[in-house]
């Protein structure tokens, strides 16, 4: 990684944080004299960028801004895009927007840090003027293009017109530096909270009563349209790519010390090939490992006989994600005891999607998921009462072996709509075009004494991404194989190949 020089601009600086002012200059070797910058900022050619058509994104983003518009007649609403993050002294993790940032404008794995998209309430009439305010790019005869290391061209690459991002986005563009301007104009302001602190400074009297707007959005977000079902399916598509990849390279795996981590690797790639990234980071547990339910670290071996659990999902460009689990037998084919356990998640999981359909409790997927493992828990001898006593609220011995819940909503985050009310969400009422998880799962840890030894050290969990349609449900991770018979077959198919 080359050193970076962190000379400021003081023409293109702003009060909006420009990504370079709080780093260290006691390395930098930019040259500064009249000449090197004379000589540097001629001889360049001129660009031409033609206007794109609109990105197919843009007229659901607009759709999105009319339904939280009308929500908040006469008020502004304030969007941040969000800033670089420190990961390590003067290096940053990868920019992501803000997904509320993302759903209102479309911009995705492309977007600006520091953007941010303002709704200014039409005067004298209903609706919203919508404008992204962001950092447009810095001419050659600026020094910031060479000289900032956070921001500058030669560092990080050209930034769009305002031109470009308009056509791109159907959105009226303008510099970023207007934004403190337009902010002090004060009046009644809802802002998204957490995603830019600068911003959030300039409307000291905003959100009187609490972050609302985040709310609206996560409430608003959680009935995908068209277009977000199609993101979500490409995501699943992606991610049964890299599953497909895993397979291949499961002999590799159980060829390395940390096996898990070839298998992390081979997804990781196929999520860069397909995708933007990861949608989060991918769980690859094999063995016992498969117990614990958020197992990243990944340095663990895998071996032929055990199970390996692959948690992972693809996030595409739009940075809508899929979130799939299969889990594997490293050798190919289950052993009876692992194939028992398997099939009664597979069971578990069947039960949920079978009562998927408008109109339902959000919360009784997880009921019907449980009835099942609550039965087979006291069919093995597991429990020390029955499964209806069991399934008793008061009760719920059953969880020992599945502590999580069932479904989680599914879209721009992994756990999406996070800021939505109780009653919308786990108490909410299932709607058409709802996008979630069914995962239910069983993990008998290594340690633990309440069930005979041929269950200790098995985890399994399956999951699945489903959209809710008119009469039911359609299974978007259908494909991938789901029965123990299959994934034996898919398995040989992969390995054929």
């Amino acid at each position: 990684m080359s050193d970076q020089a962190t000379t400021q601009d003081t023409a293109q600086t702003t009060s909006r944080a420009d990504g370079a002012q709080d780093r260290p200059t006691n390395r930098s070797t930019t040259p500064t004299s009249s000449a090197f910058t004379e000589h540097i900022q001629a001889g360049w050619a001129e660009r031409e960028q033609p206007l794109p058509a609109a990105r197919a994104a843009a007229a659901p983003a607009a759709a999105h801004r009319a339904a939280i518009s009308a929500l908040h007649p006469g008020v502004r609403l304030v969007v941040p895009a969000g800033g670089l993050k420190v990961r390590s002294n003067d290096t940053d993790y990868p920019f992501r927007p803000h997904p509320d940032f993302t759903y209102l404008t479309g911009w995705g794995s492309d977007a600006e840090p520091d953007s941010v998209l303002v709704l200014e309430p039409v005067d004298g009439g209903e609706g919203h003027e919508a404008v992204l305010y962001f950092r447009g790019p810095a001419g050659r005869g600026t020094t910031e293009f060479y000289a900032n290391a956070a921001i500058g061209e030669f560092w990080v690459g050209p930034r769009p017109s305002f031109a470009h991002v308009a056509a791109d986005l159907g959105l009226a563009a303008r510099d970023l530096a207007e934004l403190d301007d337009v902010l002090a104009d004060g009046g009644d302001a809802l802002v998204v909270t957490g995603a830019d602190a600068s911003v959030e400074a300039a409307l000291p009297a905003a959100n009187p009563d609490g972050d609302l707007l985040a709310r609206d959005l996560s409430e608003l977000r959680l009935v995908k349209d068209a277009w977000e079902v199609a993101e979500v399916q490409a995501a699943v598509d992606a991610t049964a790519r890299g599953f497909d990849d895993v397979i291949a390279d499961l002999a590799e795996a159980t060829a390395h010390e940390r096996g898990e981590r070839v298998v992390e690797g081979a997804f990781h790639r196929r999520a860069r090939l397909d995708g933007n990234a990861v949608g989060y980071d991918t769980i690859a547990a094999s063995g016992h490992h498969a117990c614990y339910l958020h197992w990243t670290r990944n340095d663990g071996q895998v071996r032929e006989g055990d199970l390996i659990l692959l948690d992972a999902g693809v996030e595409v460009d739009s940075l809508y994600t899929a979130d799939i689990t299969r889990t594997l037998p490293i050798s190919g084919t289950f052993t009876e005891v692992q194939r028992k356990v398997y099939e009664a998640v597979r069971e578990a999981a069947d039960a949920a999607f079978a009562i998927v359909r408008p109109g339902i409790v959000f919360k009784e997927v997880h009921a019907a998921a449980m009835e099942v493992i609550a039965r087979r828990t006291a069919e093995w001898g597991l429990l020390p009462i029955s499964a209806e006593e069991s399934l008793q609220p008061d009760q719920q011995l059953h969880r020992r072996w599945m502590v999580h819940g069932t479904s989680h909503h599914l879209g721009l985050d992994v756990h999406d709509c996070a800021a939505a009310r109780r009653d919308f969400y786990h108490d909410g009422i299932v709607r058409e075009g709802m996008v979630f998880t069914i995962e239910p799962g069983l993990y008998f840890q290594a340690d633990d004494l309440t069930v005979p030894e041929e269950l200790r050290g098995i985890g399994v969990r399956i999951e699945d991404d489903i959209v809710v349609t008119a009469d039911g449900a359609r299974n978007l991770s259908g494909a991938i194989p789901r029965t123990a018979d299959e994934v034996e077959a898919w398995m040989r198919e992969v390995r054929a190949r």
